[in-house]
């Protein structure tokens, strides 16, 4: 982890769960993290539960990843404060309730805007930095195991998780996607996937809750994932890591 010691990471989603996780757990290890969240209060809030001395290393700033004109201006924040992104994890997401054939279209939309265009709007303006600056870094998305498979369905019910699924399947090949672009525009700027099954977190829906109960991640789990991903050696990339709990039915 050396040679991330006051390095610049930009965490999405950084409010609650996961994200939360990850901004403490970069901080803690060294890095200068930029929390960004629609409840940018709670990223403030989180900055108490750091060792007095690395409390200023955590930067909360607000941003609706969905929307270019919010990324625009929280990226233009950080360039203007901290000069350069060097890390960038893509973890802000969103699932609603509802099925496909009936759901209000605007719900859909708002799941795709945030799960999918999020991660571009965020990744352009990381790449950016990281190539001008023929800087090395390294972009993780933060998927499900839902991008890799879908639950079976339940007897007489028709599943209400509509198109968070499609999405997360749309971020396994956007990893794919990007370690292309990256290599073939050059430079040496690791992706990694990250695709947990069920983790305790508040996004989980409570039939989902329920049935995975006795056997869920902890968002400190996938946060230990992310520490190791960027630990790697620079030749070495984890281009998807596959996270289960033991005995995950799912």
């Amino acid at each position: 982890m050396e040679r991330w010691q006051n390095r610049v990471a930009v965490v999405t989603g950084a409010s609650s769960g996961i994200g939360s996780a990850i901004a403490v757990d970069l901080v803690n290890a060294g890095l200068v993290v930029v929390g960004l969240a629609r409840r940018v209060e709670r990223v403030k809030e989180l900055q108490k539960s750091l060792p007095a001395a690395r409390r200023d290393k955590l930067i909360a700033l607000h941003c609706d990843v969905g929307n270019e004109s919010s990324v625009k201006e929280a990226f233009d924040t950080i360039e203007k404060q901290l000069g350069a992104i060097d890390i960038l994890v893509n973890n802000a997401g969103t699932l609603q309730n509802g099925r496909l054939v009936d759901m209000p279209i605007s719900l859909a939309q708002q799941t795709v805007q945030t799960n999918i265009m999020g991660i571009i709007n965020c990744t352009q303006r990381a790449f950016r930095s990281m190539k001008q600056r023929n800087f090395d870094g390294h972009v993780i998305l933060i998927n499900s195991i839902l991008g890799h498979k879908l639950f079976a369905p339940m007897p007489d019910k028709a599943p209400d998780m509509n198109v968070y699924a499609p999405t997360k399947h749309a971020v396994t090949a956007l990893t794919e996607m990007y370690r292309q672009e990256f290599m073939g525009l050059g430079t040496r700027i690791k992706v990694t996937s990250i695709s947990p099954g069920v983790v305790d977190t508040e996004i989980v829906p409570e039939n989902i809750r329920d049935m995975a109960s006795k056997t869920m991640l902890n968002a400190k789990d996938i946060s230990q994932a992310v520490l190791f991903t960027i630990a790697t050696p620079p030749h070495m990339q984890v281009h998807e890591m596959i996270i289960k709990p033991v005995g995950e039915q799912l």
